[in-house]
């Protein structure tokens, strides 16, 4: 008898929708390699572009877990492709931006002009789509008034992500408590047994390393120190925690009392991927890795 096998379903890996300048791809097999072996919630206060979320969910190593951000123009994407994707795929398509300056100018100042607030969230959220794909090397920075103002990226051929992507991601996104605030508000329910993810603006390891300002208030030495008095409080309650940082002075004497490993990745800031170097980072546990 003749037995026919159907073939395998092939479920499509979610990938991130954005570009973000010190996002985590470069350097996932370093983190994979060093996650605890289980763990309850996932946190992940620093958001970004959801490069280590969307690893471990394409790993099915998440069932339940909850992401922040300070920056509000991010935590409102996120929150469309959750809870609107219908509806930011349909604005995508209308928003008739192009691949030149001036477009990008145009898209710049009504993204300015419509920024925060409850009103036009779909809307924003495409123009942040736009602007992140033509922009310089995805960064975002913002001035005293909290306007963003990164130039125009000058890509040969830069997309807008595809429909699929976005309802890939709008998938992954559903149950994913999705948080605007400050780090140490975003961990108030943070209980013994889960695992936290802290990538947060790095620290200068130079004067003039530093070309970001995520909010107008910027991340300090003080935030810096705030978040591993944060650690601590993590690890006396009993959470598993691990953070990235520079390899610097002030970030290795900041966290002595934990386990620190350097690891190498691409993180300078060039448009071209072949002028970028590889670099020491620091990754920061309070665990042994595979041994939770």
């Amino acid at each position: 008898m003749k037995v026919t096998v159907k073939p395998a379903i092939s479920i499509p890996k979610i990938k991130p929708i954005i570009k973000w300048a010190g996002g985590k791809r470069q350097l996932l097999p370093h983190i994979i390699m060093n996650l605890p072996e289980k763990w309850n919630t996932y946190f992940e206060p620093f958001a970004g572009g959801l490069a280590l979320i969307i690893a471990l969910r394409n790993m099915n190593k998440i069932s339940k877990a909850a992401i922040g951000d300070t920056n509000p123009e991010l935590v409102n994407l996120y929150t469309e492709v959750r809870d609107n994707p219908d509806g930011l795929v349909n604005t995508i398509k209308s928003v008739h931006f192009i691949n030149e300056r001036e477009s990008y100018i145009s898209a710049r100042r009504r993204f300015n002009e419509i920024r925060g607030g409850e009103d036009n969230k779909t809307e924003r959220a495409a123009i942040f789509l736009y602007l992140n794909r033509h922009c310089f090397n995805g960064l975002w920075r913002v001035n005293s008034r909290g306007e963003f103002n990164v130039p125009f990226g000058r890509y040969s051929n830069p997309s807008l992500p595809e429909p699929t992507e976005i309802m890939g991601l709008s998938r992954m996104l559903q149950g994913v408590d999705i948080r605007y605030c400050d780090f140490e508000t975003s961990l108030s329910d943070v209980r013994p047994g889960d695992f936290v993810y802290m990538d947060p603006p790095y620290e200068p390891v130079t004067r003039t390393s530093s070309f970001t300002s995520y909010t107008v208030k910027g991340f300090t030495p003080v935030d810096q120190r705030r978040l591993r008095d944060v650690c601590r409080k993590l690890d006396n309650m009993g959470t598993m925690f691990m953070v990235s940082n520079s390899f610097s002075p002030s970030i290795m004497e900041l966290y002595s009392e934990f386990i620190i490993k350097k690891v190498e990745a691409n993180r300078s800031i060039n448009r071209d991927g072949s002028k970028r170097i590889g670099i020491t980072e620091l990754l920061i546990t309070n665990y042994i890795p595979g041994k939770m």
